[in-house]
């Protein structure tokens, strides 16, 4: 059997940018691998990076990406930030938002179009997925390469609802869907089955769904001492700070004898006495999670609150055999049994009570982290969800590697 070929349009696959969505992909770029898929990576900001699953093709606009970025950085410590931030609700299209897209529209757009359509011609691929680069700035790329080389595009949005145009995205990058026609895309793929209704709303043929899971290779219980109580590591505060309050703040101030530390950067909100640990570095993530007796789950508002959007943190926990403490997530229990394999609170003295109860239990700690680990085996890996993005646009898994 011949191994279909994908070409992968990639946001970054630098992991030093922090984007959250990247060492997702790198998992399920992995899982592809092992699916039997030749892929082909390119990266819209930073160097290509190589690994033994993929292959990689030029940046071709690096320089005008990270002069961009630079003078973004500028602009925030001008303001005295580290980002140029948007409201948390109903975003505005700035006037540098629109320059901006208007710039790119002429500059680089040109120079993907071009790329693309090289490499197209040069690998031959069944399908070209473009995951989560701001839609705008490929606009009229997809029917191009669908006019000349008769290929399917899709789309990959890895962060809906948080990436629509009524929460913007986060402040590291771009409102992604200002100035976008998600019609040129055959197919638009999202984490979110409550969001899908929405894309169609914003033009969309197709939307459906592939939630996020983990490798369980690299998230697997570590053999380290357990040196924290209670742990969290998040990609700053951003739509959950009333959260981090409750599940944070305002706990480690009630209950002085639990050590609780914070891993990551960009904390706004009340994160009480909780030690802040800085950056985790990805290659030692899963020791961070085994080196703590209870790992928190806490989803940021826009994916909590739309039905059945997934993010990456509780399959990553949960295939760690974390003892998971998780705030409200509309659809959870469709990933994992609650009660058995992690606990939801609903506010700050359930928190405390749950935290108490798990470090006071070790074997039920234990026992429930082993369970939740077991199910993402059996359903959550991202050996499953290649099969299934490969199903979503119409491809036959190859020769297993």
């Amino acid at each position: 059997m011949q191994s279909p070929k994908i070409l992968a349009v990639a946001s970054a696959v630098d992991l030093d940018f922090r984007y959250g969505c990247t060492p997702a992909w790198w998992q399920l770029w992995k899982g592809m691998y092992e699916a039997g898929v030749d892929l082909v990576v390119t990266p819209y900001r930073g160097r290509p990076v190589e690994s033994p699953w993929w292959r990689v093709a030029p940046n071709p606009t690096y320089i005008e990406g990270e002069s961009y970025q630079a003078m973004r950085n500028v602009l925030a410590r001008v303001k005295g930030d580290r980002y140029l931030r948007r409201a948390e609700t109903e975003p505005e299209d700035s006037s540098l938002d629109r320059l901006t897209r208007e710039t790119i529209r002429r500059l680089v757009t040109p120079r993907w179009k071009r790329h693309l359509e090289r490499l197209v011609e040069r690998e031959r691929p069944d399908a070209v997925v473009v995951y989560t680069i701001p839609m705008a700035h490929l606009r009229g790329i997809p029917t191009a390469l669908r006019d000349r080389f008769g290929i399917p595009v899709i789309f990959y949005d890895g962060d809906v609802p948080m990436s629509l145009p009524e929460y913007g995205g986060m402040d590291t990058g771009f409102n992604p869907y200002h100035g976008a026609d998600p019609f040129e895309y055959d197919l638009v793929v999202s984490n979110s089955e409550g969001g899908a209704p929405r894309l169609l709303e914003l033009g969309a043929r197709r939307a459906e769904t592939l939630f996020w899971g983990a490798d369980p290779e690299f998230f697997s219980p570590q053999p380290v001492e357990k040196g924290i109580d209670v742990f969290f590591y998040g990609y700053g505060d951003k739509f959950r700070r009333d959260w981090m309050k409750r599940m944070v703040g305002e706990p480690s101030r009630g209950a002085p004898e639990l050590d609780f530390a914070l891993g990551g950067l960009d904390f706004q909100g009340d994160t009480g006495a909780a030690r802040l640990l800085g950056d985790v570095p990805f290659n030692v993530f899963a020791r961070a999670i085994s080196s703590a007796r209870v790992n928190l789950n806490i989803t940021r508002r826009p994916h909590a609150t739309v039905p059945g959007s997934s993010t990456a943190r509780p399959f990553e926990l949960a295939s760690s055999g974390a003892a998971i403490v998780s705030n409200p997530h509309a659809g959870i229990e469709r990933w994992f049994e609650l009660g058995s394999e992690l606990v939801v609170v609903e506010s700050a003295d359930e928190a405390v009570s749950a935290y108490r109860e798990l470090l006071a239990d070790p074997g039920q700690a234990e026992e429930m982290g082993r369970r939740a680990r077991e199910r993402v085996l059996d359903e959550h890996t991202y050996a499953h969800r290649a099969r299934r993005l490969l199903d979503l646009i119409g491809l036959r898994a190859g020769v297993p590697a």
